[in-house]
């Protein structure tokens, strides 16, 4: 065993400096494919690719690391492509670490149809709902998700077993535990069935990660993340949180591999992002990393560095690039709007990425010209800008003057929303 692959089984992660009056801290993150330096935003490759950009693009821009997403590359290529190319690191050309996430996410929000989570509110509880009164492509029981394909309606079936497997094969260095995603519209009774699943799910996750790291040892050891559930209910959060750190003490104390870290999922309400990470991480384990599912808006940034979540994903930046939405230091604006027709300064003149060189301008050209180009352009940007934005508050972070960075950042962002 090399020494770089002993310090990751020895010390997965290391706490560097803490923000004082909260939860927020900089950290280092190792993995077989190398080191994230945290507070980190992990840019989404749902397919094994960053929409419309190179993936050594995404790399000079400075991202550590991306996510895949194992529900998609299930369906296509299949995981037993990717496993034969070794791992979805060569398999796309990534030479940096990697996440997949379980699968459940994608099933749950597609089989009901709601795609939107965190800006999701609570409403009337209902069970069955599903949003515009769609079919139901996902039937959940005890044992697992039946589902139909989105490409094509054939049937699937994902079990903890199942979501294991096909991770393993994906070769991802942070893979996550099978869980059920519900929405804040489900009942405070379906919920804390839920919750119960998704813990014996997580016992059989461990368990089937456990036989294939030995059964695969020849690959790279990769990290199981469980995942905390439990909407918007307190008590719930903590009980998911102390129930996944029992579960993984037990399994290390039966010569298991426990939970490497965790993951925050479900449905959030926006205005109580910071209280539920809180509730989380004040029972999850401080030397353990945290991972929040799906975030990119600034605000909730740093409302999640402050809380004590070490990396977060989310496709936003990519998919609003597509339409044309553009960051910048003074809040997002869309560059097909006609006042871009003959402005030629940078999309954003105090930001510097591989994008600088050209227009706004020319890039408005590009999207009604219908150019590809267009949404390449808008996506390095988009990434650059919230891999820059986090990257400097984990420097603010060291410099002992994020508070200042933060209150300056946001001032500026959101200036036009308050005007």
């Amino acid at each position: 065993m090399s020494s770089t692959e002993s310090f990751v089984a020895d010390r997965p992660f290391t706490v560097g400096t803490t923000l004082p009056g909260t939860r927020g801290r900089t950290g280092v993150i190792s993995t077989p494919h190398g080191q994230i330096r945290t507070p980190a935003f992990i840019p989404v490759g749902t397919k094994a690719t960053v929409k419309t950009v190179l993936p050594e693009s995404v790399a000079d821009l400075g991202a550590q690391a991306v996510l895949a997403n194992a529900y998609h590359l299930y369906l296509q290529p299949g995981p037993e492509i990717i496993d034969q190319a070794g791992g979805l690191g060569k398999f796309m050309n990534w030479h940096g670490p990697t996440y997949t996430d379980s699968g459940g996410f994608q099933v749950m929000s597609l089989g009901a149809g709601f795609k939107k989570v965190i800006a999701m509110e609570v409403g009337n509880p209902d069970d069955t709902l599903t949003a515009n009164g769609r079919e139901r492509l996902s039937r959940v029981d005890d044992d697992g998700v039946t589902f139909k394909s989105h490409l094509d309606g054939s049937a699937h079936r994902f079990t903890p077993e199942v979501s294991m497997r096909i991770q393993h094969q994906l070769g991802a260095d942070i893979i996550f535990a099978f869980d059920e995603l519900t929405t804040l519209m489900n009942t405070r009774a379906y919920q804390e069935n839920s919750l119960e699943r998704t813990r014996l799910w997580a016992i059989r996750c461990l368990a089937e990660h456990n036989r294939l790291s030995a059964e695969r040892a020849h690959r790279p050891q990769q990290a199981l993340w469980g995942v905390v559930q439990g909407a918007q209910y307190e008590d719930l959060r903590r009980k998911a949180s102390r129930d996944l750190v029992a579960l993984s003490e037990a399994d290390r104390a039966a010569g298991g591999k426990g939970f490497g870290g965790y993951g925050i999922g479900g449905a959030l309400e926006k205005h109580n992002l910071g209280t539920i990470v809180g509730w989380v991480n004040d029972e999850l384990p401080e030397d353990a990393p945290k991972h929040l599912l799906g975030i990119s808006e600034p605000d909730d940034i740093f409302t999640a560095i402050e809380n004590g979540v070490d990396t977060f994903d989310c496709v936003s930046p990519t998919r609003v690039a597509r339409n044309g939405a553009i960051y910048s230091l003074d809040g997002r604006y869309n560059i097909t709007n006609a006042k871009y027709r003959n402005d030629f300064r940078p999309l954003d003149p105090e930001i510097e990425n591989y994008t600088s060189q050209y227009s706004r301008a020319y890039i408005h050209h590009l999207f009604k010209a219908k150019e590809g180009l267009a949404a390449t352009l808008a996506t390095l940007h988009n990434v650059s800008f919230i891999v820059q934005l986090v990257d400097r508050a984990r420097q603010a972070i060291e410099d002992g003057n994020y508070v200042e960075y933060r209150d300056e950042f946001l001032r500026r962002y959101y200036a036009s929303k308050k005007a």
